[in-house]
């Protein structure tokens, strides 16, 4: 039997790669549901060439155009956040792919663990904000969460079949994105069209500014402490500017395993999707003789990359402080790509948005929306 997908997200980078390995492999897996959130045109192609038995937008003014375009195939079309929260329940769906960017991808993504779905977590902003809730949740209702992102399937992958053997230190490798070697003096007159400049990864707007911030990684450190379980304090963030190591894990007896391969989001996405399984591919291999620079690591400048300081301090706080740093940095960012503040205001607005909004320390779901309405309007204002 094919396993049957839900795609959240699916006209993004994540998506877009996802459904390219799900062409790939017709006989292993089968699109059962799409969403996004204005893509319409994007959407309807997809619908088209997959055939889905649900769409779902999330902008519930495009319901109506999405309805039409589609209304030669046989399909469901939905429209809003709340159909989209209701698509991860249906109960031939096998796997949720939550790519949806930014804070959107809460609330289905915790719909989807109720029911039972395994969750394939491309979604990082989901642990960053919730990730207590969260794991409490996939306990209590015994819901594998699979990690997508590159760093995070290397550190899954390096303790598959390690049993009880305790976690030392957890090795987060990072780009540097493109200002890794510009002196901090020159990053005030970085513009949005250089920072979406990366140097190997093809992503998202939003995901690349994160990116030459270091916010991203920021995020990824306070993800790997929920999904693996182990203190801030023995996550170390190393600058690896090939990307060929993913991510590596020290264990106590000083052995370190590490998983290499090339900078290509389709491999940590098939291995979600086929685990236990790995399923053969013809995605490029790494090929030693032609690193020519060799495999490099630097400590990160957290002076010039101070939103990956102020990750650590969001998740050393706890309660809804993480909450609070995801909500006023999703609105820094567009703020920045609408060249509203320059790059290095972004750090120091949600550095007073920290000190300012209000701290809850034991948070409810209620809480963390309401915080991030709260922050998202703060932030603004100093916007």
């Amino acid at each position: 039997m094919r396993k049957q997908i839900a795609i959240l997200g699916s006209t993004g980078s994540i998506g877009t790669q996802a459904l390219d390995v799900i062409e790939r492999n017709p006989e292993q897996f089968q699109v059962y549901a799409i969403s996004a959130n204005k893509s319409i045109d994007k959407l309807v192609e997809q619908a088209r060439r997959f055939r889905p038995e649900v769409v779902c937008i999330a902008d519930e003014t495009l319901y109506e155009p999405l309805r039409d375009a589609l209304s030669d195939i046989e399909c469901k079309v939905w429209a809003g956040a709340d159909s989209i929260a209701q698509m991860v329940t249906m109960p031939s769906i096998d796997i949720v792919l939550a790519s949806m960017v930014g804070y959107a991808g809460l609330k289905p993504t915790i719909e989807a663990i109720k029911a039972g779905k395994t969750i394939a977590l491309a979604n990082k902003e989901t642990l960053v904000v919730a990730g207590e809730l969260i794991c409490k949740l996939a306990n209590e209702y015994h819901t594998p969460i699979l990690p997508v992102d590159s760093e995070h399937s290397a550190i899954f992958q390096s303790i598959v079949g390690e049993g009880q053997n305790a976690i030392e230190k957890i090795l987060l490798t990072a780009s540097g994105g493109p200002f890794r070697n510009t002196p901090y003096q020159q990053l005030s007159a970085v513009t949005a069209k250089d920072a979406l400049k990366h140097p190997n990864w093809d992503m998202g707007a939003k995901i690349t500014i994160d990116s030459a911030t270091m916010m991203n990684k920021g995020f990824e450190v306070i993800e790997a402490k929920w999904l693996f379980g182990v203190p801030t304090s023995k996550i170390q963030v190393l600058v690896h500017p090939q990307s060929i190591v993913h991510s590596a894990v020290q264990f106590e007896d000083g052995c370190i395993k590490a998983q290499l391969g090339m900078p290509d989001m389709r491999m940590p996405i098939q291995y979600a999707f086929s685990y236990p399984k790995r399923l053969k591919s013809d995605f490029p291999r790494v090929d030693f003789f032609e690193l020519h620079g060799g495999l490099t690591f630097e400590q990160p400048d957290l002076r010039k990359f101070k939103n990956l300081a102020l990750a650590y301090e969001a998740m050393d706080k706890g309660g809804n402080m993480p909450c609070i740093i995801n909500a006023a940095n999703e609105v820094v960012v567009q703020a920045f790509l609408k060249n509203s503040i320059g790059f290095l205001q972004m750090s120091d607005i949600i550095e007073k948005v920290m000190n300012r909004a209000t701290f809850i320390a034991r948070p409810t779901y209620e809480d963390y929306v309401q915080t991030d309405k709260q922050v998202r309007q703060l932030t603004l204002e100093l916007c």
